[in-house]
């Protein structure tokens, strides 16, 4: 899964449908000298289809089996610059969340120690409105929980939110996180 691109589902090739994201994550080393490029980090990234369904998952509930699949989930290592950067999709929601793309950052130290970061990014409500106006977003109905709904998003997620641009016919999110 070592690759920008995660459109596609390795197994047949067959792309995701849905609105061009490129996600570029900007990762800094915070110390008490300042900041500087975290190089040579592992960054992951993993979110849902426009349908709701996350490969690899199996939800009863919903009527989904996804085991075995890998669309829409990658890595990539931060150049010397500090950046990893993916081509994806604008996500989709399902139940009881609002959209977000999950994202794991995994770093060496220089005494050997691996560290890792958990989070998610959100997304502006104004432009997921616009987002999901176009097919195959369009199809869904309307979403049924918002930012501010979002038992998540609700602790800390404003800061959790890249700034996006439009890209041609999809948009741009560029995201800075410093990490002591």
């Amino acid at each position: 899964l070592n690759r920008s691109d995660i459109r596609s589902e390795p197994s047949d090739n067959s792309v995701k449908p849905g609105v061009p994201l490129r996600l570029a994550f900007q990762l800094s080393r915070i110390d008490g000298a300042g900041c500087s490029p975290l190089s040579d980090a592992i960054v992951d990234v993993w979110h849902c289809d426009v349908l709701g369904v996350y490969s690899d998952v199996r939800d009863t509930n919903v009527g989904f089996d996804a085991r075995g699949k890998k669309f829409l989930r990658g890595f990539q290592v931060t150049n010397t610059k500090g950046i990893a950067e993916f081509l994806t999709i604008y996500p989709g929601w399902y139940e009881g969340r609002t959209v977000h793309i999950h994202f794991k950052i995994r770093a060496g130290s220089s005494s050997g120690r691996v560290f890792e970061f958990t989070s998610q990014l959100y997304f502006d409500e104004a432009i997921t409105d616009q987002v999901y106006k176009q097919s195959p977003y369009n199809t869904r109905g309307t979403r049924t929980t918002t930012n501010d709904k979002d038992f998540i998003f609700r602790r800390g997620g404003k800061q959790l939110m890249p700034v996006l641009n439009q890209d041609g016919q999809g948009y741009m999110a560029r995201f800075d996180i410093g990490l002591q």
